[in-house]
């Protein structure tokens, strides 16, 4: 059986590199196509620009080339913001973004740039990485740098369900950098877990997690047309089974925004 060709936009991201590196060490199964905007940063992370594109996602004969041959598609990018200066001592810090960097360009038209190319060239699956507290308008996350950053993701997920393609939306929890493969997920729907979290625990994941969820997305079946949000319990949570059996977590998922 031959490889699978997977694209991975938004690959040197601190959660897209994982995902990258984690395919490449499944070679039997995935050929990996990574896009990338800066080589600096493609080498930095990479030791080498073997396997990436250079592109923007603003740029749709960009995609089409890079998209071109793919079985599926990760997509990782999100709008960046940057802090303006530095507070003054009892100040609140102030966010900005970099022009073509709102999140309406990279988190709206951008994915969705990235979901008709896909389309147009007939790619089969679409795993899309999102954040938890779409459903409120209110999130403080919307305020930074007046970006509505949350909304227009929320849009853009929307957009991929009634796109026809199969899709799995995964909108992860505060991410953490910690090790992987410690802990027991917990997915939930419609910010549940981020309104209500069982037991209290944190509404948080490491990125690792973040990056096995993808990978395994793309292996197993039930993951198709599902979309979930997902945090997981603290690593000492004498409680905690480690999550070992992907199908059967994404079987608690269901379809739909």
């Amino acid at each position: 059986m031959s490889a699978k060709k997977v694209i991975v936009t938004g690959a040197t991201g601190r959660t897209g590199s994982l995902v990258v590196k984690k395919l490449r060490q499944l070679s039997d199964q995935f050929e990996v196509i990574s896009l990338g905007r800066s080589e600096e940063k493609i080498k930095q992370l990479f030791g080498s620009d073997e396997g990436f594109l250079k592109g923007n996602i603003s740029d749709k004969s960009t995609l089409e080339t890079a998209f071109k041959g793919c079985d599926s598609l990760v997509i990782l990018t999100s709008a960046v913001p940057k802090m303006k200066a530095p507070p003054q001592e009892g100040e609140r810090p102030e966010f900005t973004f970099e022009p073509g960097g709102m999140p309406e360009e990279v988190d709206w038209i951008g994915q969705k740039n990235q979901i008709d190319t896909a389309k147009e060239l007939g790619i089969n699956h679409i795993v899309l990485v999102g954040s938890m507290g779409g459903t409120n308008p209110n999130h403080p996350l919307n305020k930074i740098g007046n970006g509505n950053i949350l909304i227009w993701k929320r849009k853009a997920e929307d957009y991929l369900i009634n796109s026809g393609i199969n899709y799995t939306i995964i909108r992860a929890g505060g991410l953490l950098d910690k090790p992987g493969g410690k802990r027991e997920l917990i997915v939930g729907k419609n910010d549940t877990l981020l309104i209500n979290p069982p037991n209290d625990i944190p509404t948080s994941i490491p990125r690792e997690d973040v990056a096995e969820v993808v990978v395994k997305a793309l292996i197993e079946p039930s993951a198709k047309n599902k979309a979930f949000d997902i945090i997981s319990k603290p690593e000492d949570d004498n409680s905690a089974v480690i999550t070992k059996d992907f199908s059967a977590l994404f079987e608690q998922t269901t379809p739909g925004l």
